[in-house]
C-alpha cells in the first residue's frame, strides 16, 4: 500500500500552529477564573505566604512532569496526550482508563469556564443578573440571566473552535496578551496605592494550622491549578514547527502562570491591612481592587478575567476535541468522532460534541459543577502518572540500553514526576489527607468509573479487535519499536518503518 493510501487510512489533522499559539494555549489553558476569585479562599486556609510557596513548589513539580510530557511529544507528535501516553505505559486498558478520566476533566473546565463569566457579571452587574429566579442546588441560586448568557457562551466558543484550528490559536494568543497586561497592570497599582503592602500581607500563614500542612493544601490542587499545560500534547499534531520546543514553551508557560497566580494572590493581601475588607458574597479579590482602584481597576479586573475564561474556554475545546478524536481513532470511541471537516480541517464531531454535553450544565448550578471538577483533577493526575512512566520506559540510563535514547536526567526527572503524581493522587483520594475530595466528589467519581465499564463493555470487542500493531499505527502513525529505535522525530522516521494494517473496516473517506 502506498502513502497516498496510508493518509486515507488513518486521519490527520492540519499543521497549523505557531509556537506563541501553542505558549498561549497552555498559559491561558492554566490560568483561568481561580486565579481571581479564588485568591481569598486561599489565603483563608493557608495565609498569602503560604499560598503563594505552595504554588511555586507546585509549578516546580509542573515543570518536571512537563520535562517528560516534552520527552513524548517529541518521539510521539500526535494527538492524544494522556490517553496516547497511557497505552504507552501500561497497554489498551489503562489507556481507555485514562482517556475516559481526562475527556470529563477537560469537559467539566469548558463548562465550568461558562458560569465563571456569568459570576463576573453578577458580581459587576448583580441587579440585573439576579432577576427571574429559577431554584436553588446545593445552595446556589440559579437565575435565568446566568443560564442564557453562560450558554451563549458556550455556542460561541463552539463556533470559534469550528473555522479551524488558526483563527482559535490566533484567538488564544491575542487574549493571553491582555490577560498578561491586566493581571500585572493590577498588581503593579494596587502595591503602589498600598501604605504598608509587606505589612499588610502578614499573618503570612494560616494560625489554624501549621506552615507544612498550609503549604500541602495548596499544593495538592497544583494539578487543578497548572490543569492546562498538558492541553499541548493534544495539539502536538498540528504544531507547524518542531516538537523539540514543546518542553521550553510548556515550562515558560508554568512559570507565566504562577506570577499570574502570585500576583493575584499579591494583591488581595497586600492592599489594605487582613480584615478591613469583609468577604462578601462572591469573591473578596474584586472588592479589593474595587475599593482600591475605583471603577478604572474594575475595568481592567473584568478584562483580565474575561481573557482568562475565554482562554480557558478556548484551549479546553481544542484539547477536549483532539481527545475524543485520538480515542476514536484508536476506535475506543465511535467512528463519527474522528470526522474531520473538510473546509478546516478541524475535529467537528468532537466540539460540537462537547457544545452537547455542556449546554446543560449551566442549570445545575456552580457548586454541582465545582463537584466535578474537583473529582476530575483526579483524572488529571492519572494522566500526569501515566505520562512520566511512558518517559521512563522510552529513555535509557546509559548505553547498555542501546534501543532507547541515552537521556539521564531527563529519566530521573521522570521518575521523580512518576512519584509526584502518586503523591497528588494520594492527596486527593485518602479520606485523612488535608487536601481529600468531598463526599460529593467522590460520588461523582465512582459514578464515572461506573459508567466507564459499562461502556467500555460496550466498546470493547471493536477496541481489541484492532492488533498491537495496528494500534500503535491508529495512535501513533507507526510502531513504538521503530521509535524508541531511533531519536528522530516521526515525521522525519524513514517510510519503510511504518508498518500499515492491513485493512481498516468501516472508515468513510
Amino acid at each position: 500500500m502506498d502513502q497516498s493510501d496510508t493518509h486515507q487510512k488513518r486521519r490527520k489533522l492540519a499543521k497549523t500552529l505557531k509556537p506563541s499559539w501553542v505558549f498561549a494555549i497552555a498559559l491561558g489553558s492554566s490560568v483561568g477564573w481561580g486565579a481571581f476569585i479564588l485568591p481569598g479562599d486561599w489565603i483563608g486556609e493557608s495565609g498569602p505566604l503560604g499560598a503563594i510557596i505552595g504554588l511555586l513548589i507546585g509549578a516546580l513539580v509542573m515543570m518536571v512532569i512537563a520535562s517528560s510530557y516534552g520527552v513524548m511529544i517529541k518521539k510521539f507528535p500526535v494527538s492524544g496526550g494522556g490517553f496516547t501516553y497511557a497505552f504507552i505505559a501500561a497497554g489498551k486498558v489503562w489507556a481507555f482508563i485514562c482517556g475516559w478520566f481526562l475527556s470529563l476533566g477537560y469537559i467539566s473546565i469548558v463548562a465550568l469556564n461558562a458560569s465563571a463569566f456569568s459570576l463576573l457579571l453578577k458580581f459587576l452587574a448583580p441587579s440585573f443578573m439576579k432577576q427571574m429566579y429559577l431554584y436553588s442546588i446545593a445552595g446556589w441560586d440559579v437565575y435565568l440571566p446566568e443560564v442564557i448568557i453562560s450558554s451563549i457562551i458556550i455556542l460561541l466558543f463552539a463556533v470559534v473552535n469550528s473555522t479551524g484550528t488558526d483563527i482559535s490559536g490566533r484567538i488564544q494568543f491575542y487574549f493571553s496578551v491582555f490577560l498578561v497586561a491586566g493581571v500585572f497592570i493590577l498588581g503593579a497599582f494596587t502595591y503602589g496605592v498600598a501604605d504598608n503592602p509587606i505589612d499588610n500581607m502578614k499573618p503570612l500563614f494560616s494560625g489554624e494550622q501549621s506552615i507544612l500542612t498550609s503549604i500541602l493544601v495548596i499544593l495538592a490542587i497544583a494539578p487543578w491549578a497548572y490543569v492546562g499545560f498538558d492541553n499541548v500534547p493534544q495539539a502536538a499534531e498540528e504544531f507547524n514547527f518542531s516538537p523539540r520546543k514543546a518542553t521550553m514553551l510548556i515550562v515558560a508557560s508554568l512559570f507565566t502562570s504562577f506570577l499570574i497566580y502570585a500576583v493575584m494572590i499579591g494583591l488581595t493581601a497586600w492592599t489594605f491591612p487582613a480584615g478591613s475588607i469583609a468577604d462578601g458574597d462572591l469573591w473578596l479579590t474584586g472588592q479589593v481592587v474595587n475599593s482600591a482602584l475605583g471603577q478604572i481597576g474594575l475595568i481592567v479586573m473584568a478584562v483580565a478575567i474575561m481573557m482568562g475564561i475565554f482562554t480557558g474556554l478556548n484551549g479546553f475545546y481544542m484539547s477536549s476535541s483532539r481527545l475524543l478524536f485520538s480515542m476514536a481513532r484508536a476506535r475506543a470511541l465511535p467512528d463519527m468522532f474522528r470526522t474531520i471537516s473538510k473546509k478546516n480541517q478541524t475535529p467537528v464531531w468532537g466540539i460540537w460534541f462537547v457544545t452537547l454535553i455542556t449546554l446543560p450544565t449551566p442549570w445545575f448550578g456552580r457548586q454541582a459543577l465545582s463537584w466535578i471538577v474537583d473529582m476530575s483533577a483526579t483524572g488529571v493526575s492519572v494522566a500526569y502518572l501515566f505520562t512520566c512512566i511512558a518517559a521512563y520506559k522510552v529513555l535509557a540510563w546509559g548505553a547498555e540500553e542501546a534501543n532507547r535514547e541515552i537521556a539521564p536526567v531527563k529519566k530521573a526527572l521522570a521518575l521523580f514526576g512518576i512519584i509526584a503524581s502518586a503523591v497528588f493522587l494520594l492527596l486527593l483520594l485518602v479520606p485523612l489527607s488535608p487536601a481529600s475530595l468531598t463526599t460529593p466528589s467522590y460520588v461523582l467519581l465512582v459514578s464515572w468509573a461506573v459508567l466507564g465499564i459499562g461502556f467500555y463493555l460496550v466498546i470493547q470487542k471493536k477496541y481489541n479487535s484492532l492488533t498491537q500493531e495496528e494500534t500503535e499505527y491508529y495512535m501513533l502513525g507507526k510502531t513504538i519499536e521503530s521509535e524508541i529505535d531511533t531519536t528522530v522525530e516521526v515525521q522525519t522516521a524513514p517510510p519503510e518503518t511504518t508498518k500499515i494494517p492491513p485493512s481498516d473496516p468501516g472508515l468513510s473517506t
